[in-house]
């Protein structure tokens, strides 16, 4: 097994926001506004944990003209961004970009519909944090959907994810992409943590070639264990 390579947790300089949006994610972004859909049609208010520069929250709020979404990040160039981004979707009324650590998050318990995270768990040394901040924060009955990359087994795999999802893609963006597979978990690993948040590990599964998706309703009262 590929042993976990960190990378740092926040990507917070204009080069590394630029490129990441200048990436195309719009077909990965679209498949997950649709798969989040198919369990929270029926959402108004919920979190991106981890928003970047507000991509997934703007094709969220495009397909789903009620929801109302508050987008957390730890990177101001990254947020930066997805303001202009909002703003050039005319969102800014439906979306709600903020500096928030995901480890810590201001909000009451069972503050929203739905809490929703791309592509940030690989980006946190420590998850465990994270994973139960993201159930606290969850209504009762509410949808938790949360998908990011999958660690390869192998260099010469990632080398070919590298070659088959970024062969287009500048030096920058190959290392960046590169680096975020060496920094992903496995899916035991991500189901042991479902697991010490109160949750069904079961409810964790592979969903790409490249992806696992943690995708449930919340639990009652989640038993998080340390």
């Amino acid at each position: 097994m590929l042993p976990r390579i960190l990378e740092p947790e926040v990507m917070d300089t204009a080069e590394e926001a630029r490129d990441y949006d200048g990436m195309d994610h719009s077909h990965v972004n679209q498949v997950f506004v649709t798969d989040f859909l198919k369990l929270g049609a029926t959402t108004k208010a919920a979190l991106d944990v981890g928003a970047g520069t507000a991509q997934i929250p703007i094709a969220l709020c495009q397909a789903h003209p009620m929801i109302r979404v508050v987008a957390i990040d730890l990177a101001n160039e990254m947020l930066a961004v997805g303001q202009r981004n909002v703003q050039r979707a005319g969102l800014a009324a439906r979306i709600d970009l903020r500096f928030i650590d995901a480890k810590a998050m201001p909000f009451a318990d069972t503050a929203f519909d739905a809490v929703i995270s791309n592509s940030i768990v690989h980006h946190i040394p420590e998850p465990f944090a994270v994973f139960a901040e993201m159930a606290r924060v969850v209504k009762n009955g509410g949808v938790l959907f949360v998908r990011d990359l999958l660690r390869p087994t192998t260099k010469a795999a990632l080398d070919e994810f590298v070659r088959m999802y970024a062969g287009d893609a500048n030096a920058h963006q190959q290392k960046m992409f590169s680096e975020s597979l060496h920094a992903a978990l496995t899916l035991d690993e991500v189901q042991d943590l479902v697991r010490r948040v109160g949750h069904d590990p079961a409810s964790v599964k592979q969903t790409s070639d490249r992806h696992w998706t943690w995708a449930t309703i919340s639990l009652p009262s989640p038993n998080a264990a340390p």
